[in-house]
């Protein structure tokens, strides 16, 4: 079962700082009352510090409340951590490596809910964009292929936008001694193919208002607004901007060696 980390951060600062509230309002007030009619009725020191002493319960949550509220406001608003979990967009991502997310390229959106808050820019073609698709409640991370009102056609692994083909270049393939798979350059960002595998996803779609259809950079290998449709303005989440770390197994040690912005 996937947790529901936003709601759970959400949940933990409510918590935390209604009982910190709770404390300035009310029971450090009652302590303080305690703790004078001990000093009054001339009680022994110990006494009294245990009477001043809060709670364990108080303690952590005013201890940890300015800490949650911190993280809240950064990966709600600012940025957040993602590690990608498989390989739909290789070459420019792979499996294991941990990314960075810009939460106000798209607009300032409420945590949980996602309502968009404070307009910002609206995403562009070739953004790599994390999102929530349709068809499920996960994170998933795609490139922005089609915008509002674009026709999208994919045949034979070629894609043509508003009926312009988009111009393709092979930079490379590998392996080198029997290559299975070519990369081309796709506007300023490659793609990847699988060769003598069928094109898959064929089809032609017209992009809704307020949508945008997503794909993966590893064309014959990801699934995207080919098979599940397209993505809705309210289910953004931020745009990728770099690659901070690299850490496929926790058997192993991560790595900055793929330490890079995403193009």
């Amino acid at each position: 079962m996937d947790i529901d980390f936003p709601l759970i951060l959400v949940i933990a600062v409510f918590v935390t700082g209604l009982i910190s509230l709770a404390d300035k309002l009310f029971f450090a007030n009652r302590r303080a009352l305690v703790s004078e009619g001990l000093v009054s009725q001339g009680a022994s020191q110990d006494d009294i510090e245990s009477a001043e002493r809060e709670p364990w319960l108080i303690e952590n949550s005013k201890g940890f409340f300015p800490v949650l509220a911190l993280v809240l406001v950064l990966r709600s608003f600012l940025v957040e951590p993602f590690q990608i979990p498989s390989g739909s967009m290789e070459p420019t991502l792979i499996k294991g490596d941990f990314i960075l997310v810009n939460k106000f390229s798209y607009g300032f959106r409420l945590p949980v809910l996602g309502t968009k808050v404070i307009e910002m820019s609206d995403p562009k073609r070739g953004d790599v964009m994390v999102f929530i698709p349709p068809h499920d409640p996960r994170y998933f991370i795609k490139r922005v292929v089609g915008l509002p009102g674009d026709h999208i056609q994919y045949r034979n692994k070629r894609l043509t936008i508003n009926g312009n083909l988009v111009d393709e270049k092979l930079i490379g393939r590998y392996p080198s001694n029997a290559p299975k798979v070519s990369v081309y350059q796709e506007h300023n960002y490659p793609i990847q193919q699988y060769n003598g595998i069928p094109s898959r996803g064929d089809g032609e779609w017209l992009v809704p208002q307020g949508h945008y259809f997503m794909m993966g950079d590893n064309r014959d290998n990801s699934g995207d607004s080919r098979f599940w449709g397209f993505v809705p303005d309210k289910n953004i989440v931020g745009k990728a901007f770099a690659v901070w770390m690299h850490w496929e197994s926790w058997t192993g040690l991560p790595s900055f060696s793929r330490n890079k912005t995403i193009n």
